[in-house]
């Protein structure tokens, strides 16, 4: 074990981040080991994100104290952020994101009350007596002289197959007409299919989140429990993250960048797409 942990200190003490790529700041930064200490809640992972805080976490920096946002304590904090045993997060695409991140012209910082950021939580409800799964996403907003988490959007399986809006010549229709029938025929198109959806808008979705409260307040959806808990980031220009949370010996534990992308144009709104509809 004592073995164990003079090799993880070698290996800390030695991080660079860019060759001949010089961290010149006041002051020193002494790694001792303290830095592979667990990152346990978001809020630390934001303050050794921005280096906001001391090597070992007991002292908060502020804009008028030495070591707030030093560059060199960023670099060695974020060096320990990543999730290094199951991301594959390859190094070349660490460097590069540290390197824009650090950038000594144009440095870069996540902020808890900026937008660009949103929660995931894996969650079980009792729907009609059967265990359901449901994804629910929370963003913060101003509330009075704070913040507040909310819930923006919802996906749950058992919603996903009630609309099923035809197109093409399967899609049932109201005759351009029907205006001077006095629109009677909506009785007949009502009476005769089961997908009253085929006349809506073109542009129709459903509103999933509004269904999901509806059949909350009826009755019929209880909640069970939380299975799983991850947050997204889009804070950091043409990048985003994905942040988790990992329970397992040693000291690359606690709240780490398990997914890191690269955005091109277009990719952000992939992403988005993929997260919301958890395809």
């Amino acid at each position: 074990m004592r073995k164990l942990v003079i090799v993880v200190l070698v290996i800390l003490s030695s991080i660079e981040l860019v060759s001949g790529q010089g961290l010149g700041s006041p002051g020193t930064i002494k790694d001792d080991g303290r830095f592979a200490a667990s990152t346990k809640q978001v809020n630390q992972f934001f303050r050794r994100f921005n280096a906001e805080e001391s090597v070992d976490g007991n002292q908060r920096y502020y804009p008028e104290d030495e070591f707030y946002r030093n560059r060199e304590l960023r670099g060695k904090f974020i060096s320990i952020l990543f999730d290094n045993e199951t991301s594959g997060i390859s190094s070349d695409l660490k460097t590069t994101f540290m390197r824009e991140v650090l950038s000594e012209t144009l440095p870069q910082y996540i902020n808890f009350h900026r937008e660009g950021w949103f929660s995931e939580v894996e969650a079980t409800f009792n729907y009609r007596g059967k265990i359901e799964k449901a994804t629910l996403f929370l963003k913060l907003q101003p509330e009075g002289l704070g913040y507040e988490w909310v819930i923006d959007k919802v996906v749950f399986p058992p919603f996903k197959d009630i609309f099923k809006k035809p197109e093409g010549s399967n899609k049932s229709f109201l005759h351009p007409l029907s205006h001077e029938l006095g629109f009677m025929n909506l009785r007949k198109a009502f009476q005769e299919t089961n997908l009253p959806e085929s006349f809506t808008t073109t542009d129709f979705q459903p509103d999933y989140l509004t269904l999901f409260l509806y059949e909350m307040k009826r009755g019929n959806l209880k909640f069970d429990n939380i299975r799983d808990v991850k947050f997204h980031f889009f804070q950091i220009n043409n990048w985003y993250f994905e942040l988790n949370q990992f329970n397992r010996p040693g000291f690359n534990t606690g709240w780490l960048i398990s997914n890191l992308v690269k955005l091109k144009p277009g990719d952000k709104e992939s992403i988005l797409r993929y997260i919301y509809d958890q395809k």
